[in-house]
């Protein structure tokens, strides 16, 4: 990601996202994680926009059309009284989760545990430099789920995780 004078975060967004173990993540020390609530604007096939809530900070985040494991990716911190009314206002089918930031074998992993509608589902994703850079897998990580469009959060929003 590329940071522009106007805050706002674009470039590529390359990632991979797999399924966690449950039994090895419970048992696994964990940083303070960060509540998230999330919604929807837009969310097709070609794009998506998303608000999101943080316990501090407001986000609107527009994303393109996944072709591999990349896409574009553009986010605008706004005022967090903000994210909450459009939340509230224009978003149905919120997502809601904590989300922790592990680093393992000098790569970020980001673990999503979701609550409500998606109770009992842990994603970890980790960001990439290119589609083919080489990682570790920590032996908390399972299944990859990174082509399952299910486990998109979009698509979590419209279907979650209880009705599967």
């Amino acid at each position: 990601m590329v940071k522009k004078e106007s805050d706002a975060i674009m470039g590529l967004e390359i990632e991979r996202k797999y399924l966690v173990k449950h039994d090895l993540w419970k048992a696994l020390f964990k940083p303070q994680g960060v509540n998230y609530r999330q919604g929807y604007l837009l969310s097709d096939k070609e794009k998506t926009i998303r608000v999101r809530a943080t316990d501090l900070h407001g986000f609107i985040t527009i994303k393109g059309k996944t072709t591999g494991l990349s896409r574009l990716e553009y986010e605008y911190q706004i005022p967090l009284s903000e994210a909450i009314e459009l939340l509230d206002t224009f978003t149905q089918n919120n997502i809601d989760k904590i989300r922790y930031k592990i680093d393992f074998e000098g790569k970020i992993w980001e673990i999503d545990v979701f609550s409500g509608a998606n109770e009992g589902l842990i994603v970890a994703e980790i960001e990439l430099e290119s589609e083919s850079e080489k990682y570790l897998i920590p032996e908390w990580v399972d299944t990859e789920v990174t082509h399952d469009k299910r486990y998109y959060n979009s698509n979590l929003s419209e279907t979650p995780f209880k009705n599967w």
